[in-house]
């Protein structure tokens, strides 16, 4: 692996703390969406960007500074606290601007060729992150953001790690998107964020969970890593036989039309494809999870720039492997569709946080297996409009984190408006039987 040549370490704080209330620190509470998150790893994603033809470093800590003061939480720390009772901890975050990490490195031996050409994820890019092997509950000794600013030969990397209590994917690019803003001289960002958590009614705060620290950190199965592009035109391919398969199976006109998106049709044919390509058999069933951002399927609905957790709910498709293959993908995506449907309203909302108020859980590290693929991220989200002063970055890359483990699904906008980077965590020679064979990206 590329040896990383540490030049400095630097804590950045807000430049404004204090000024609204110098009397105490705000605590924010935190909801469940937040609290599942804490034995898991936080979220590291990297922009790669051309060399910039002078020194950036000090604009970036200087501006990301500027952006701490919109973002008090990022420069906090977690406080668990323990209590007597069943339910023993609590956990929020106090905004005590303690600061947020910023590593300023150099790699000098590597280039963006190095990163972009390969067709596995080299074992650099995870050099490129801080904190991978930290679990968000050290986040209350830990920072709850840090930043690792690499110089390439060429280029220069920025690993961005978060504490996933604070953040879910969409929250992550709404500070991202706000510090490459105030870099470029905006004076605030153009999506002020709110930190004001939803509850349910009449709820205690802070909740009460049961809670303790991992003895040690799970093994996880080793998997290689592998990005596949997909074009706009191959998208909207996979989209329209989607929605044809669907149409052509309906035979009832009192059926209710559902219309398959293309992110749906997208998963569903990688789903297939990953299957198609083990020795299974069909009585096996595979499962498909899918996080469901619940910001807009609330009644009323979320603040749109809700910063914090709003993965409220998750979709599990399950189907026999024989099924699974012997169906086309209108018919899978239609089984995605419903799936989210069920789970993301108002109502069935309500009811699974209400069962978790009664015996609340935090999620643990799964052992992972090639039949679970489990989707991440978006590729709604604003990657390659961040421009720090210097131009806007030519690719997007993941940290460690649950790459770890096999079946991970990371969605990414791909460089082309309308284009998707799929990032798949998966046994090297399913990755490498999909690579070499001509018809598994054919629509």
């Amino acid at each position: 692996m590329e040896e990383i040549q540490f030049i400095s370490t630097t804590t950045i704080k807000a430049t404004n703390h204090g000024d609204d209330d110098n009397s105490s620190d705000k605590i924010i509470h935190l909801s469940p969406w937040d609290l599942k998150f804490l034995k898991l790893a936080p979220i590291q994603r990297g922009l790669l960007f051309h060399k910039p033809k002078t020194n950036q470093i000090d604009h970036l800590k200087k501006t990301l500074s500027s952006t701490l003061n919109f973002f008090p939480p990022l420069a906090g720390r977690l406080v668990i606290t323990q209590h007597d009772g069943p339910n023993n901890a609590s956990c929020s975050i106090v905004c005590n601007n303690v600061g947020a990490l910023f590593v300023h490195a150099k790699a000098e031996n590597t280039t963006i060729a190095d990163i972009l050409q390969p067709k596995y994820v080299p074992p650099v890019v995870s050099s490129l992150f801080l904190f991978n092997e930290v679990k968000n509950y050290e986040g209350t000794s830990q920072p709850l953001l840090a930043v690792q600013v690499t110089e390439l030969i060429d280029g220069i990397f920025i690993g961005f790690t978060i504490n996933h209590v604070c953040v879910d994917a969409k929250s992550f690019w709404h500070f991202i998107n706000s510090w490459a803003e105030i870099a470029q001289g905006f004076n605030k960002p153009t999506k002020v964020p709110s930190f004001e958590r939803w509850f349910p009614n009449n709820v205690n705060r802070p909740i009460r969970f049961p809670f303790t620290k991992d003895a040690q950190n799970q093994q996880c199965d080793v998997s290689s890593n592998r990005i596949f592009h997909f074009t706009k035109e191959q998208i909207l391919q996979l989209k329209s036989k989607a929605n044809a398969e669907i149409s052509s199976g309906s035979s009832n006109s009192s059926d209710k039309i559902i219309t398959i998106s293309s992110l749906q049709a997208l998963l569903s044919h990688l789903w297939r494809l990953f299957i198609s390509k083990q020795n299974r058999n069909s009585e096996e069933r595979s499962a498909f999870v899918l996080p469901i951002d619940c910001r807009t399927r609330m009644c009323p609905k979320l603040e749109e720039n809700y910063f914090g957790n709003g993965i409220g709910a998750v979709g599990c498709v399950i189907m026999q492997i024989g099924e699974l293959m012997e169906s086309g993908i209108g018919k899978i995506a239609m089984e995605m569709n419903k799936e989210i449907s069920s789970k993301s309203h108002h109502e069935k909302i309500m009811s699974d946080i209400e069962s978790w108020l009664k015996t609340p859980s935090i999620l643990e590290p799964v052992k992972s297996a090639s039949n679970l693929l489990i989707a991440s991220s978006s590729p709604r989200f604003n990657y390659y409009g961040n421009d720090f002063g210097w131009g806007k970055p030519i690719a997007v890359r993941n940290g460690v984190g649950l790459k770890r483990n096999i079946g991970i699904v990371n969605v990414l906008g791909g460089e082309e408006e309308g284009s998707i980077d799929i990032e798949v965590s998966f046994p090297y020679n399913i990755l490498e039987a999909i690579g070499n064979d001509p018809m598994s990206m054919d629509a």
